[in-house]
């Protein structure tokens, strides 16, 4: 199936199934609630992993399970309305990613188990009690996003020769945004870096954002969360126009015209959290699962911005990149 064909049937699934589909199911007929917290465009390709494990695992969609798709493209305010059509919906389960989306699904319900595809730093952050042990109704897959703060850093002063002053942009209504800003911070400024904090909550803060730092810094830290990754094109793009490098978390964001990313792989995050949620709808509870955190982790340099932006990739680097785009 085309991308573009799957996004469109993600958009219409919330509408597809009619509510006697899933209110008065039959007894193997299991309902799983998707909390995109993106948009289609930015997180299709993971739900179309997530649901082909899922397939894999014995899960086919009208036969013994539904899968509502729930969109919240990146506005945190979208969150706990969500959530609470899933309850009332009486979900079997509860997938979504990002922080603050975990955050609204565990102040709406302590019942139906919620499975988080990836969340910053889900322990700093209170989603959970412990990784090994998670308790209530959590679990998931962590990122662990400020312990790779020093690595991005390394890579990025690699690349950027010289490099002085850096910005560090961050959606600071999330949480975990705003752990990884603070802890990338201290790590630039131990490194001898002058720090800039770009602080936004909205898509409409980007261009203002960009257009703030022309001149003034050397590159451009970006810190995920779903505001930043339903708007990565475009945050490409501005970079470009402001010719400044840019350091993200994920490959996607590098494939679509940033510079640099290092992190773990999404889509394969994803997969595994097909695995969690088979187990949960197996009976097996969710505070038996403990909470895993990524062992591989993947550069991603893209030479076509690179040359756009007149840098030279050392061939060293290029040497340990597990993808370079040309």
């Amino acid at each position: 199936m085309r991308r573009r064909e799957f996004i469109t049937l993600l958009g219409g699934t919330a509408t597809a199934w009619p509510l006697s589909a899933w209110a008065q199911p039959g007894p193997k007929f299991r309902v799983i609630g998707v909390l995109g917290s993106a948009t289609p465009d930015a997180q299709g390709q993971y739900y179309t992993v997530f649901v082909s494990r899922l397939r894999e695992l014995g899960w086919s969609e009208g036969h013994n399970v539904a899968i509502e798709y729930r969109w919240a493209e990146g506005r945190t305010e979208r969150y706990r309305e969500i959530a609470a059509e899933f309850v009332r919906m009486r979900a079997d389960v509860i997938i979504t990613s990002g922080t603050a989306a975990v955050a609204a699904l565990k102040d709406t319900t302590t019942v139906i188990p919620i499975v988080f595809a990836n969340a910053g730093d889900p322990v700093s952050t209170g989603l959970v009690t412990s990784l090994a042990h998670p308790s209530g109704n959590i679990t998931g897959l962590s990122l662990q996003q400020t312990d790779l703060a020093a690595k991005r850093l390394e890579i990025l002063r690699n690349l950027v020769p010289g490099l002085g002053r850096l910005a560090i942009l961050a959606n600071t209504t999330s949480a975990a945004a705003a752990l990884d800003m603070n802890e990338v911070g201290r790590t630039a400024g131990s490194l001898g870096l002058e720090v800039a904090r770009v602080e936004i909550g909205r898509a409409e803060d980007l261009a203002p954002a960009f257009e703030s730092l022309k001149g003034r810094v050397g590159a451009v830290y970006v810190v995920l969360d779903p505001l930043i990754n339903a708007n990565r094109i475009a945050i490409s793009g501005l970079a470009l126009d402001a010719r400044l490098p840019t350091m993200h978390s994920f490959k996607e964001a590098a494939q679509d015209g940033g510079l640099l990313s290092y992190g773990p792989n999404a889509a394969a995050m994803f997969q595994r959290a097909a695995e969690y949620v088979d187990k949960i709808l197996r009976g097996v509870g969710p505070n038996e699962l403990p909470v895993e955190q990524p062992t591989k982790f993947e550069l991603i340099i893209n030479l076509k911005t690179a040359k756009a932006l007149g840098i030279t990739v050392p061939p060293s680097l290029s040497a340990l990149a597990d993808e370079v785009i040309e």
